[in-house]
């Protein structure tokens, strides 16, 4: 997830030092994989005012501009579409560097000279439009410096988040997080309802209550279609990493950054009836905004009108009820789904979407109501129009309830291994949202909030006072645990003394999944039962492993692929094996050995490996079980012998007596 530092300081007061917050925000859970300016470098370009634009008296597609910065005229010579008089854009003047390399000098265009340029949003390395130049709103300054006005030296942090906290993939979110971290209260941020204008509302009915059990919808008319998307929002949107994609788009993608409410909008002309989240029928087929068409299952969640699905619940909204350039009408969507009937759709059918992701982890079911108020309130601030009553469909026993959990002194002790402070405990869990609702002697009696779906037992209590106590605050001591000698029978050998005899011969661990390509596992072991993943995370991964070869198998070609000429890779883990329906797991070791016999030396001539090197491999494996006698270690004591299939008599012999011997230690 990319969040910008300065959208985080409108909802919370934020440590200006970059570093330290994200090594705070890391040790509270939150990984920061990266940072990045929200701008390239690029100097002396300002905010300047086309005063005059007319047309270049020798091109036709050219126009001459008079253009200021506030203190001084430019002649500026234009080729953008857009240019106008009146225009607030980016004015590069001479000696401006611009990112790529890129520096404004004077130059003659068809016989005008130009002392200077307007820049388009990719000149400037903020964004993709090319098109015409840059329009800025009007109420900037001119002769402001454009990274100024347009807070370009903001920073973005790219967070990795964990699955269970989904409440965590929006700035709301991420600043309660930073609030409770930096001890400073959340900004307040209030959504006034907006009061509704028109009476019309669309009926909206719950056929599967168990997997949509809430449905805030409304409808809006009158919007400007044309209307553009403000500058700041398209910011936003870009340093989150989306495109804009005209203001009714923009503003449900906004809302869904913002506060984590995924939200959706239909093109009001396009709907007929009422409005039903049920389950696929038999036979219905969906197409999707990406112009796929997909053949829905009985288990996958859909929207529907009376002609049919218009949108994939939770995923992705369906064609024929997109929005269009002409769109005027809309009925906005601002929906709860159960987790678990989000969860695995998408992927099976190969569309993961922004919404599908938060759906999956939990979203909050008190928030609909607050994100359609939110998504009115921007919708018609930039296109006008009138806005419905807010109709609220809900299935209240279906609804998550959050039940009080019950945090024991002496457990939270006993897991964290130290005592901390007592009144430092429900002052970590209310500022987290978790009111402690009663305190005795022995624990406290503690409430999550709605948007915490992965706070279930007591020790989700003790990781969140941990987490926020602070892991470097918890000193290192030994447990004090009865000692329990466990068996150590003589015929099992430890995996790195195994590990280390080949490694001595020149193989290298590896380490692959235990997930594998069922293709190449059925041409391995054709017979042989495996276990099929339900949710696989890629189809060449959607089998668990009943040998090691397959993956090391992979991995050899990989190095082949890379005109290796000599490979040797082994690997000990686990592989799992069905038998009369019943898993079993079982530690395994395997190896395999491709190209030439030794390094390329000159001590020796090359020769490709062969049968009997990899038969002494394996006897320098098995002889790390044999107990130790005169004839060295590792040899077999006297007593039976393992049958000799050396290629000739004496050669056994010779391979370990000789110098360089390369079979047996």
């Amino acid at each position: 997830m990319k969040v910008n530092l300065e959208w985080l300081s409108e909802w919370v007061d934020l440590n200006p030092d970059v570093v330290a917050l994200g090594d705070a925000l890391t040790m509270a859970g939150f990984e920061v994989e990266g940072r990045a300016q929200a701008a390239p470098p690029f100097s002396d370009v300002v905010v300047g005012e086309v005063k005059e634009c007319g047309r270049h008296p020798d091109a036709e597609r050219l126009s001459v501009c008079q253009v200021t910065d506030g203190t001084e005229t430019f002649t500026i010579v234009c080729g953008a579409s857009n240019v106008r008089a009146g225009l607030k854009t980016p004015l590069a003047r001479v000696g401006a560097s611009l990112p790529g390399g890129v520096t404004i000098k004077r130059a003659k265009l068809r016989g005008v000279e130009s002392a200077g340029m307007l820049c388009s949003a990719r000149e400037l390395g903020l964004g993709d439009e090319a098109e015409g130049i840059l329009e800025l709103p009007a109420d900037l300054k001119v002769g402001t410096p454009l990274r100024e006005a347009l807070l370009l030296d903001d920073t973005i942090f790219e967070i990795n988040l964990t699955p269970n906290r989904g409440d965590a993939l929006s700035v709301l979110g991420l600043a309660r997080e930073l609030a409770v971290i930096g001890k400073t209260p959340l900004k307040a941020r209030t959504v006034a309802p907006v009061a509704a204008r028109s009476a019309e509302a669309i009926p909206v009915r719950l056929l599967a209550p168990a997997a949509g059990a809430k449905f805030v919808g409304r409808v809006i008319r009158g919007l400007r279609a044309g209307a553009p998307t403000p500058l700041y929002m398209r910011e936003r949107l870009r340093r989150a990493g989306m495109r804009s994609l005209g203001p009714l788009i923009d503003v449900t993608n906004y809302v869904m950054l913002e506060l984590g409410q995924p939200m959706h909008a239909y093109d009001r002309r396009r709907l007929e009836g009422t409005v039903e989240v049920r389950l696929a029928r038999a036979g219905e087929t969906l197409t999707l905004l990406e112009g796929t068409t997909i053949e829905l299952a009985p288990d996958m969640l859909v929207i529907a009108d009376a002609k049919g699905p218009i949108g994939l619940a939770g995923i992705m909204g369906g064609e024929r009820s997109a929005i269009a350039p002409d769109t005027t009408d809309v009925f906005l969507e601002s929906a709860w789904f159960h987790p678990d009937a989000i969860a695995g759709r998408g992927r099976r059918l190969d569309v993961i979407t922004d919404a599908s992701q938060r759906f999956e982890r939990g979203v909050d079911p008190a928030g609909q109501e607050r994100a359609i108020e939110r998504a009115t309130e921007l919708l018609i601030g930039i296109a006008g129009g009138e806005a419905g009553p807010t109709l609220v469909t809900e299935s209240r026993p279906h609804l998550p309830v959050r039940s009080p959990i019950t945090l024991r002194k002496s457990y939270l002790a006993r897991l964290i291994g130290i005592e901390v402070p007592e009144r430092r405990v429900p002052e970590i869990l209310t500022a987290l949202g978790m009111p402690v609702t009663a305190a005795t002697a022995a624990g406290f009696t503690v409430t999550p909030p709605t948007w915490r779906f992965d706070i279930t037992q007591e020790a989700d209590l003790v990781e969140e006072v941990a987490r926020i106590y602070g892991y470097n605050e918890i000193p290192e001591i030994d447990a004090l645990v009865a000692q329990r000698p466990g068996a150590v029978p003589e015929g099992r050998i430890e995996a790195a003394r195994l590990a280390g005899r080949l490694v001595d011969r020149g193989y290298f661990e590896a380490i692959n999944y235990t997930f594998v390509d069922p293709a190449l596992e059925r041409r391995l072991f054709p017979d042989t039962p495996a276990l099929a993943l339900a949710n696989p995370i890629s189809a060449e991964l959607a089998e668990m492993r009943v040998s090691l070869w397959p993956g090391l198998l992979a991995a050899l070609g990989a190095n082949a692929r890379r005109q290796q000429g000599r490979v040797r890779l082994f690997e000990i883990g686990a592989k799992f094996v069905l038998q009369d329906t019943v898993l079993k797991e079982i530690n395994t070791l395997a190896g395999v050995t491709w190209g030439d016999a030794l390094p390329e030396q000159w001590g020796a001539k090359g020769r490709g490996g062969d049968f009997y090197d990899a038969k002494a491999d394996l006897e320098a494996v098995l002889a790390a079980s044999a107990p130790l006698a005169g004839g060295g270690p590792g040899l077999p004591a006297s007593g039976p012998q393992r049958p000799n299939l050396s290629r000739r008599s004496g050669l056994r012999q010779a391979r370990r007596t000789a110098p360089g011997n390369r079979a047996e230690p």
